[in-house]
């Protein structure tokens, strides 16, 4: 597991070159954000070590294997002694529940959503406070999916509601570099919605789920959602002609 330091207080750890999860310190240890796929609990334990803080809580910005498939394990190394906090909606997921809430997309809910025995001991809402970072409502790669804002410096903390794996693109937008975002996304046109949102809090660097950290991230995050704007267009005029 590869670490890099991208602010004074946020260090991405990247798991086979294409998943990340984050460490973000506080004063009373590290929050984890996102665990990556199965099997990396030992890494990331290690990495904590290697930061010399303790890992106080860990918080999921959505439900998909990639993101929690290591949270159990995490759970059972550390003897039930951190905090677990994840989405609501997508908390609902993972338990079983896939009914939709009122004016929710129909779309089918994509991508891996493995049998996890943990519960979260807190379920996340927009607006909630995680230390220094402050939740963020960014749904349509998954329905419940968040972002996690730096009030120290306005870093983002996204998910993948943004991916920088193969030039920066918005969840739901096929990049043939790296398509497993898209092809894992419940509802594009959502996708582009929350990513023009998440622009709109000028943050100062973008920590996707896959991909580099992007310091200064603000033009490339136009041009993203320019190319998903165009994108979303160009498949509603095929609808309404093949519709027709």
């Amino acid at each position: 597991m590869r670490l890099r330091q991208l602010t004074d207080t946020i260090t991405q750890a990247t798991r086979l070159r294409f998943m990340n999860a984050y460490f973000v310190r506080e004063d009373d240890g590290l929050t984890l954000v996102d665990t990556t796929a199965s099997g990396a609990a030992p890494a990331l334990l290690r990495a904590a070590e290697t930061l010399g803080a303790p890992i106080r809580r860990i918080v999921l910005t959505h439900g998909h294997g990639d993101h929690v498939g290591s949270l159990d394990a995490l759970c059972a190394a550390l003897s039930g002694e951190v905090e677990v906090l994840m989405p609501e909606r997508d908390a609902r997921i993972l338990a079983g529940d896939t009914s939709r809430d009122h004016g929710e997309s129909s779309a089918e809910v994509k991508g891996g959503w493995p049998t996890v025995t943990t519960t979260p001991g807190v379920l996340l809402v927009p607006g909630d406070r995680v230390g220094s970072l402050e939740v963020i409502a960014s749904p349509g790669h998954t329905p419940g999916h968040v972002a996690l804002l730096s009030h120290r410096d306005r870093a983002l903390i996204c998910g993948d509601a943004l991916h920088t794996a193969g030039g920066t693109t918005v969840a739901g937008v096929r990049n043939w570099r790296f398509p497993l975002v898209a092809m894992a996304t419940w509802d594009a046109q959502r996708a582009l919605q929350s990513a023009c949102e998440l622009r709109a809090l000028e943050p100062t660097l973008l920590a996707p789920g896959h991909g580099r950290g992007l310091a200064h991230p603000l033009a490339a995050i136009d041009r993203a959602i320019d190319r998903a704007s165009s994108s979303t267009s160009g498949e509603r005029r095929r609808v309404r002609s093949a519709s027709s």
